[in-house]
């Protein structure tokens, strides 16, 4: 089997919007990957449970939203039974060591990594690529990169995204590009 370069798209997908669609677009081209795979969270951490569809109303949205050949949704999390980003990912390594990962974040999420559980092991076992978001308001990326998982990960910035699939963890890179104005959030206050 031909060894696969895979961007990975976490989160809740409450609801999936055409700004992971972006981001995912984005992936493809810029690190020159072969799929993005959606893992559509059961339930986030961080997050409440108030508010938060039904697992597979998210799932079902996420498939009609995705609309590409070479993005998949997945339920991975659900069916592995893992909670944090940090287990999920070694599951997937152990799984699939034949592919290259890469795990793909807003700049939002670079900001706030340090919350998560283990998040220093999550840098430190796959790539990753950070995206500048629309909702990071004005100089958002800037905040991002000089914040505290940046500062500490800085050595290990690389300059070429398109080689970060097949670099050795701990890699990362941050891509400024045109931003895409969807929030979950935003989606969800209009619609209540």
């Amino acid at each position: 089997m031909a060894r696969l370069k895979i961007g990975l798209l976490g989160g809740s997908f409450n609801p999936a919007h055409e700004g992971h669609r972006h981001i995912s677009l984005l992936a493809l081209k810029q690190l020159r990957l072969d799929q993005v795979w959606w893992l559509v969270s059961p339930q986030n951490p961080l997050k409440p449970t108030v508010g938060m569809a039904p697992f597979g109303d998210r799932m079902a949205g996420a498939k009609a939203m995705a609309r590409h050949p070479r993005i998949r949704v997945s339920d991975l999390e659900r069916r592995m039974n893992t909670r944090f980003t940090v287990d999920t990912l070694a599951a997937l390594r152990r799984r699939c060591p034949e592919h290259a990962f890469v795990w793909l974040m807003g700049a939002d999420n670079l900001m706030q990594l340090p919350r998560w559980h283990r998040w220093c092991e999550i840098v430190e076992g796959m790539p990753i690529a950070v995206f500048n978001r629309a909702g990071d308001g004005a100089g958002g990326g800037h905040r991002a990169l000089a914040g505290a998982a940046a500062a500490r990960f800085a050595p290990f910035r690389v300059a070429r995204p398109a080689e970060l699939a097949l670099s050795p963890a701990p890699a990362w890179c941050f891509l400024f590009s045109r931003l895409h104005p969807a929030s979950s959030t935003e989606i969800r206050a209009k619609e209540a």
